[in-house]
């Protein structure tokens, strides 16, 4: 039985992607490719270049190949760009959603996986958040993500599709085996940036804000590594063929992190130093944001193997030397010169 993936060449989905082709599943990816890369599909995957609220065209992806199942991944992710951009988030996140629910409702598929976000709560008391904890997102992305599971919780009320919905807290890492990892260009991703920093990629790493109520005035994260959060979707798949109701639970370790101790970390794995500024806060940034993350075990059965932040960024960094070296491979095209030495003119559409 073949499983939908949205945003399947993404840096989350590819993971997904690769984690079922591991088990034995037939994934087909989806992905209209504005933050993806058809290189992390391999050959032997089947990949449709599209948009994820195009009904026409999922309605027909999921005839055509026999999906039975949806893991839908694809979505805006940037918390201060929705801050700037709320409606264009509502549109991506939402409105697509809806559009791709419509999609496995008339397609009569009954089990639906939908990558939700830690945003959903918003402002935490500092202690770890359990799944029963208000819902209060801050940003208009937590609320786009909100929104989605309220649409998913009343589509499985009316209809016999059931779903789990991961609330992932901080994803990062890369695939131990360097298949794929982190390749969105100008990726927002702490861990991500702190890599480049060591490498020279970047000339410093800022952080946002101070002057937070923590012990060291930086923000503190749940980082889950991506493998680990690729693993729970094949266990959500399991549990929801096995005949499990819908839930919602907690992607993470329950282990919080300061943005000062994920410096520290990537120093120590990197052996490098690199400048660190400081800049304003960013809106939307909750001081506090760590999973109570007891009952995904319970739940899914999912026994985390990556719970290390050393292991994470060492990941991480590995996979960022890999794209280094790839784009030093990537033979560079001079530019063409006239007989007089001199560059040709260029003529620009306005």
């Amino acid at each position: 039985m073949s499983v939908l993936v949205t945003g399947g060449a993404g840096y989350i989905g590819s993971h997904v992607m690769l984690a079922l082709l591991d088990a034995g599943e037939e994934p087909i990816v989806l992905d209209d490719l504005s933050t993806g890369s058809r290189e992390a599909v391999p050959t032997e995957v089947i990949f449709v270049k599209g948009d994820v609220g195009d009904e026409n065209l999922v309605s027909r992806v999921i005839a055509e190949n026999g999906v039975r199942a949806i893991i839908h991944l694809a979505g805006s992710i940037i918390v201060p760009e929705s801050v700037r951009d709320p409606l264009g988030y509502y549109f991506n996140n939402t409105c697509k959603s809806r559009a791709l629910m419509a999609c496995a409702i008339k397609a009569r598929l009954k089990h639906f996986i939908f990558s939700s976000s830690a945003a959903v709560y918003g402002l935490c008391s500092g202690t770890a958040v359990a799944e029963g904890a208000e819902l209060r997102p801050i940003s208009p992305y937590g609320s786009s993500k909100l929104m989605t599971e309220i649409m998913l919780r009343d589509t499985a009320n009316a209809f016999p599709m059931r779903y789990v919905a991961l609330r992932y807290f901080n994803v990062a890492g890369a695939d131990p085996n360097g298949r794929t990892g982190q390749s969105t260009p100008n990726a927002t991703h702490l861990i991500k940036i702190g890599v480049q920093a060591a490498l020279k990629q970047r000339p410093y790493l800022e952080v946002f804000g101070d002057d937070y109520s923590t012990p060291d005035g930086t923000c503190i994260r749940d980082y889950v590594h991506v493998t680990d959060l690729a693993r729970a979707h094949l266990s959500a798949l399991d549990y929801l063929r096995g005949g499990g109701a819908s839930e919602a639970l907690n992607c993470g370790y329950g282990n919080g992190f300061s943005v000062l101790e994920v410096i520290d970390a990537v120093r120590r794995v990197s052996g490098t130093d690199f400048p660190v500024h400081l800049g304003p806060r960013r809106a939307g940034d909750p001081p506090v944001l760590v999973a109570q993350a007891d009952r995904i075990g319970t739940v899914l059965d999912w026994r985390p193997r990556y719970n290390d932040l050393n292991a994470i960024v060492m990941h991480a960094l590995d996979w960022e030397k890999h794209l280094i070296e790839r784009r030093s491979s990537v033979p560079q095209i001079r530019p063409r010169r006239t007989r007089s030495g001199a560059h040709p003119k260029v003529r620009v559409a306005v």
